[in-house]
């Protein structure tokens, strides 16, 4: 198994960093710039920069904030929100991102995960899934859409094995049951997904204590996890979660 990375995100809205809890609710967390170099500087893997309001507000990602970003860090930056295009793809990666992750456009046309994994390379193209419990569906989860906003009527796990079969390199879903909480991942959501595709998959939504982040590798199956709102307000320190982690025997990268 690969070594385990650590993934702080930045929720963007208005230029600034937001956390909320369900994705509603939003406090604000600081600055972008300041924080992403601060994450590099704690340890971090890799970081993620969801423009959380693009789709929403039916325009592009504001690539000021990625160039910005992009420019005191020399981690892989992965770029999310209102990306609906191949064009929109390649702008984003010229201003600095290392990879893009897609929603709620894949859902719409999911020829463009393909086409961009083609264009771009596999490594470059996470697909997002934002989902929640619904036992309608077989998996006992739906995708959401439009910053969870919109039921998509698709099976969550099953789009996942789409996905994958579109040619994308990461999978990246979000429970919005957990989303903010801190009360920890959902694991039965991650591990449906984590045990259908053969992907990285990242674990997201929810962390809250050290014991979380080792619980997402082991029982979710995830090989990158996600945080936010313990790393923004300092509830953990990502040296902290790494050294906890290692305590536990797992291979994690970095320092």
């Amino acid at each position: 198994m690969e070594p385990i990375r650590i993934m702080p995100c930045l929720d963007m809205k208005d230029g600034r960093v937001v956390k909320g809890v369900h994705f509603v609710n939003l406090k604000e967390a600081g600055d972008p710039v300041s924080n992403a170099a601060f994450y590099q500087e704690e340890g971090a893997d890799e970081l993620a920069m969801l423009d959380i309001a693009a789709t929403l507000e039916n325009r592009k990602t504001r690539l000021s904030w990625v160039q910005a970003v992009s420019a005191v860090i020399d981690i892989p930056l992965t770029v999310g929100g209102g990306i609906g295009s191949l064009e929109d793809i390649e702008m984003v990666l010229e201003a600095g991102a290392d990879k893009v992750s897609m929603n709620s456009a894949a859902v719409r046309a999911p020829d463009l995960v393909r086409k961009a994994a083609e264009k771009f390379g596999k490594e470059k193209i996470t697909v997002a899934i934002d989902g929640c419990r619904n036992n309608a569906m077989p998996s006992g989860f739906e995708v959401v859409v439009s910053g969870g906003t919109k039921p998509a009527g698709k099976d969550a796990v099953a789009w996942a094995r789409r996905c994958e079969e579109l040619g994308a390199g990461v999978i990246l879903p979000t429970s919005m049951d957990g989303d903010g909480t801190k009360a920890g991942y959902d694991l039965p959501f991650t591990r449906a997904i984590s045990d259908v595709v053969k992907l990285p998959v990242v674990a997201s939504g929810g962390a809250g204590k050290l014991e979380d982040f080792y619980r997402a590798v082991t029982e979710g199956g995830a090989s990158v996890l996600l945080a936010a709102s313990v790393f923004h307000f300092r509830l953990l320190g990502i040296g902290q979660v790494k050294d906890y982690l290692r305590s536990k025997g797992l291979r994690v990268a970095g320092k």
